[in-house]
């Protein structure tokens, strides 16, 4: 016997005939045909632009952009930088006590 499925299959194409007549339903297939090819067309493109997109990435990953030396300053020179705008004495010294002296000098000048 027929399942549920294959009964409204039959029950569509019987519909599609009395609605259009049989001269129609070859108009009706190729419409179907076309969507499916655009649909696939559009499925290729895609999963084409995302293998591209996905090799461009790892290529990028592996090329290292030079940074410009003059514009940009480690921590320890713009530490050195605020220490000796400030009048704090660095000779001698460690990052942390030169940081911890900054810190306490920062505080002296708020409170004046």
């Amino acid at each position: 016997m027929l399942d549920g499925w294959e009964l409204i299959i039959i029950g569509a194409v019987a519909i599609v005939i009395i609605m259009w007549g049989p001269s129609k339903i070859p108009e009706f297939a190729k419409a179907i045909g076309r969507a499916k090819g655009e649909f696939s067309k559009a499925q290729k493109e895609f999963t084409d632009a995302a293998t591209a997109e996905s090799t461009s990435t790892a290529a990028v990953s592996t090329v290292t952009v030079p940074k410009p030396v003059a514009t940009i300053k480690t921590k320890d020179e713009m530490l050195l930088e605020t220490a000796q705008r400030l009048g704090v004495p660095t000779d001698g010294k460690t990052r942390e006590q030169i940081s911890e002296e900054i810190s306490m000098k920062v505080k002296s000048l708020s409170a004046a």
